[in-house]
């Protein structure tokens, strides 16, 4: 089946702003006397914040009681960061120019909550060019399940087989092979290397990578 669908993450994505993530993360994790290494932050990329500091804080044992609380620390944090700081990544809009000329329809799934999404798209003037944004915020399960690009597909009416997807973090990419959609994938730099990436359909090093060959492959 021909592809008419593209659907992209968000952080790290379209915008620079895991490294303001990770700043927030680390402001709050370090009033728990907890702090990541570079691998262990990279690993849990992609999850719910809800679920990222979970996560962590029941490796570390602390206690479970603290976790909305320092969740909702984190996203405040991380929304006057990216509102102040954040800066598209190289070949956004292009892209988006590229799939408008090619008459796709264009959506955004994210793990981050809709207040961040609202903010990153007045940040880069794309809001007018989604025809879907979702957050996996208040759905049942976040990445790596599949729930949020299904979600994305159906607000675009289109068959997840016809989706293309975006990613740049490994459980995004599990998830959007997990709904059945070609996956693109941009790792960061420190993690291109990694083997894992080959289950994506394609991996770039930058979105200014992709244009009129890279879009023929996947259609």
């Amino acid at each position: 089946m021909q592809t008419d669908t593209v659907i992209f993450d968000m952080d790290g994505l379209l915008i620079d702003s895991e490294p303001l993530w990770e700043e927030s993360a680390a402001e709050v994790l370090q009033e728990f006397n907890i702090q990541l290494t570079t691998k262990q932050y990279h690993d849990t990329r992609g999850l719910r914040t809800e679920e990222w500091i979970a996560h962590w804080l029941h490796y570390f044992k602390k206690d479970l009681r603290f976790v909305d609380d320092a969740m909702k620390m984190i996203i405040k944090k991380a929304i006057d960061k990216i509102d102040s700081r954040g800066m598209a990544m190289p070949g956004v809009h292009e892209v988006f120019d590229l799939l408008t000329q090619h008459h796709y329809k264009i959506g955004l799934a994210t793990s981050s909550p809709m207040a961040v999404v609202h903010v990153v798209a007045g940040k880069l003037n794309i809001g007018h060019r989604l025809q879907a944004m979702t957050s996996a915020q208040f759905l049942k399960f976040g990445k790596p399940h599949p729930e949020v690009y299904l979600t994305c597909a159906e607000e675009l009416r289109s068959s997840p087989v016809n989706c293309i997807c975006f990613e740049d973090s490994f459980n995004g990419m599990i998830a959007a092979k997990a709904a059945r959609m070609k996956c693109v994938v941009v790792p960061d730099q420190q993690m291109r290397h990694q083997s894992r990436w080959n289950a994506a359909d394609l991996q770039l090093e930058s979105l200014l990578d992709f244009g009129e060959p890279e879009l023929n492959l996947l259609r």
